[in-house]
């Protein structure tokens, strides 16, 4: 189907494309354009005006905060960028692996880790993982930026904290530190589909933190899991049994891929899975 008409803005700066925004009821910010596009054809989403976020050549950089505790992500880089990033491979090498497991080669290099996340389609990738991670999302408007955590990010399908006239410039993820390790497992459609359910995790000095993907609108964290697994033993015995039970805490939806009760299952699964890869490569 073809898109109706609509204005279209290309700004040369974050001030112009958040001024556009702010002017604009009806205005959305393009990035990559791989769900934005497609949501318009199908006549999902009209906005009045798309702000094409392209030229933000300030919004395409991976580098290290001044102290070194973060690894900071510009909203339009590329899942592309992330796979081939060596500040990726040093600071937190799974966001690469993962990158690396979405849709095909254009999508990836089409696709950004900002659009991805502020999509929030319950089967993205990154939601789950940056919640596991302990990311930070930086949002600015013109009033300044305000920083908030992917519990206060991600608030439903399609809906995130990022309010109209404002607009995501970075993701910071906490570099990892000594004896720490990360892990991602679930089921996919296909080598490179879209996951049917799926787990992140993180193991370190600080605990274990485990979030579960596309069982709700929101990335759901494992706590009570997290807890159970708070005295250190991380054998595969102890992880299963601390996962006991996770899947009937779940209430995920059904669908013509999978019901209820499987995706749960699935879910219980893939947890286990990621806290195990974690704690292996904690120990590595």
């Amino acid at each position: 189907m073809l898109l109706r008409e609509v204005e279209y803005a290309r700004p040369a700066t974050v001030e112009e494309a958040i001024a556009l925004l702010s002017e604009h009821d009806g205005a959305r910010a393009l990035a990559g354009g791989q769900t934005l596009v497609n949501v318009m054809k199908a006549r999902a989403a009209s906005p009045d005006v798309l702000v094409d976020l392209a030229d933000l050549a300030e919004l395409r950089t991976i580098s290290f905060s001044a102290d070194q505790s973060a690894l900071e992500i510009g909203a339009m880089v590329t899942n592309t960028m992330v796979i081939s990033s060596s500040e990726v491979e040093v600071a937190r090498p799974i966001l690469a692996e993962v990158a690396a497991t979405i849709a095909d080669v254009q999508i990836r290099n089409r696709g950004t880790v900002g659009g991805n996340v502020c999509v929030n389609d319950p089967t993205n990738h990154y939601p789950p993982l940056l919640s596991a991670l302990g990311a930070t999302f930086t949002i600015r408007s013109a009033a300044g930026e305000r920083v908030v955590s992917a519990e206060e990010f991600f608030l439903g399908v399609y809906v995130t904290a990022v309010s109209e006239g404002e607009l995501l410039t970075r993701i910071s993820v906490p570099t990892r530190r000594p004896g720490t390790g990360d892990g991602m497992a679930g089921i996919t459609l296909g080598a490179h589909g879209t996951y049917l359910a799926c787990a992140a995790a993180t193991v370190g000095p600080d605990g274990v933190r485990i979030s579960i993907g596309c069982v709700a609108a929101v990335p759901v964290r494992a706590t009570e899991m997290e807890e159970r697994l708070a005295d250190g033993d991380l054998s595969e015995a102890a992880v299963r049994a601390a996962a006991h039970g996770l899947g009937a805490t779940l209430d995920p939806p059904s669908d013509v891929h999978a019901n209820a009760e499987y995706r749960s299952h699935l879910a219980e699964v893939s947890a286990v899975r990621a806290v195990l890869q974690a704690a292996e490569r904690a120990e590595g």
